[in-house]
Formats: C-alpha cells, sequence, structure tokens
C-alpha cells in the first residue's frame, strides 16, 4: 500500500466554492416540495452541517418539525441539486486561488487531500466535480453530512477513512483543515487539527484570528503561503 502521511481536508462552501445562488435555489425547491408552500427565509449557513441548516429553516418558517422532515429534505435537496448540476457550470465559480492551492498540494510527497463539509455526499461531489476540482481530491475518504455527526467528528471520520485506505495512521499533528468560518475553527480544535482559516466566506480576519485559527489568510491566491502554512503546521 502507498504511504502517505499527511492529510489535507478542505471545506467546499465559500473555501473552495461559491454555489450559493444554486444552493439557495435548490433550497427553495426542496423545501416546496418537502412541505408543500414556499420557502420564506434560510438561515446562516456557515460552518454549519446540512441537518442544522434544514432544522434552522424549518423552525425559521414556522414548520413542526417531526422526525420525517430531515431524511425527506435531504433527499428532495439531493434531487433539486441534481437537477441543477448544468447551473453549478454556468453560475458557479471557483474562488480565487482554490484551484492552484489545490493542485500544488497534491504534488506534495507523502501527502493526501480531501473535503470535510457540512453539504450531504451528493451535493458535495458535485459541486467540486462540476467546478473541476474532483480530480485532485480522493473523495471516497471525506468527512460528509449524513445526520449524525458534527463537523468535529466528522473530521475524526475522514482521517480514520484516509488512514484505513491509504494503510497509515494519520495523527492530529498530520491533518490540516482549510475552512473559511469561525464553527469550522472550533471543529478543528475539537478534533485537534491545525486549521488555516481563509476570509472567503462571511467571516473577516479579526473574527477568525479570535476565534483561534492557526494561520489565517485573505484568500488563496498565494498559492506559495498556502503551501507554506500546510509544511510549517505538520511540522516539514
Amino acid at each position: 500500500m502507498t504511504t502517505l502521511n499527511r492529510l489535507v481536508l478542505w471545506n467546499i462552501d465559500h473555501t473552495l466554492v461559491d454555489v450559493g445562488r444554486i444552493t439557495r435555489d435548490a433550497y427553495a425547491d426542496a423545501f416546496q416540495r418537502t412541505i408543500g408552500r414556499p420557502l420564506v427565509r434560510l438561515p446562516p449557513t456557515p460552518g454549519r452541517t446540512e441537518s442544522e441548516i434544514i432544522f434552522e429553516t424549518l423552525a425559521f418558517n414556522d414548520v413542526v418539525t417531526t422526525d420525517d422532515h430531515l431524511p425527506a429534505l435531504m433527499t428532495a435537496l439531493a434531487a433539486s441539486f441534481a437537477a441543477r448540476r448544468a447551473d453549478l457550470k454556468s453560475h458557479g465559480r471557483v474562488l480565487a486561488g482554490a484551484r492552484e492551492a489545490v493542485t500544488a498540494l497534491s504534488r506534495l510527497p507523502d501527502t493526501a487531500q480531501s473535503v470535510l463539509t457540512g453539504s450531504i455526499q451528493p451535493n458535495a461531489v458535485l459541486k467540486v466535480t462540476e467546478l473541476g476540482l474532483a480530480d485532485r481530491l480522493d473523495l471516497e475518504v471525506g468527512g460528509y453530512e449524513n445526520g449524525v455527526y458534527s463537523k468535529a467528528a466528522l473530521l475524526e471520520l475522514a482521517r480514520t477513512r484516509a488512514g484505513e485506505k491509504h494503510g497509515v495512521r494519520y495523527p492530529e499533528t498530520a491533518t490540516v483543515f482549510i475552512a473559511d468560518s469561525p464553527r469550522d475553527v472550533q471543529a478543528a480544535h475539537i478534533a485537534r487539527s491545525a486549521i488555516i482559516a481563509v476570509a472567503t466566506g462571511s467571516a473577516t480576519e479579526a473574527e477568525l484570528r479570535g476565534a483561534g485559527a492557526d494561520v489565517v489568510l485573505a484568500t488563496l491566491a498565494d498559492t506559495d503561503a498556502v503551501v507554506r502554512a500546510v509544511l510549517e503546521l505538520t511540522g516539514r
């Protein structure tokens, strides 16, 4: 088996890509088809898992939640995203420097890359595939929303999956999470992993520093800075 001993996990939305318009449209469609009336208000999404967003959406729109709502809305959301596959290319975009950063890290020896996201797996895979990032990411071992785990637990799960696939153990010191929200910083802290925070979402650099990110970058545009940060945080 190939020996890989550094793991880089990428948040997707507002770190690698911006597909906000498609997400809003998909949520509105899924809500209408599942609940039977128009979506009025969508809650804040940065750093949240799909289940958190769905439960808050139901609350914000005065829906009395039952056990059936979460699986039904997740199924509808996957269908709504799949129906908008073409829109991801026409209305979504890869954020500045993201493609170059993923490519540069893929060239580092002993390094695996995947995703750690609050999105359900079908939608996460669609986002990075349609926007041309999937070939550098091992999507089999990623951490995805499944209605049960927090992002911190998903980080641990991704590390375990990667270790099992590559036949090595990825300790906390060999794992770096790259994301854009204070909630992601908190998840990394709970999982005892290093985090590089980029101010490409709704949080400012000051807010990300205040949350305790190990490294804060304005964007991913400086590829050398991203690579340098990963190397330094993993002690290489």
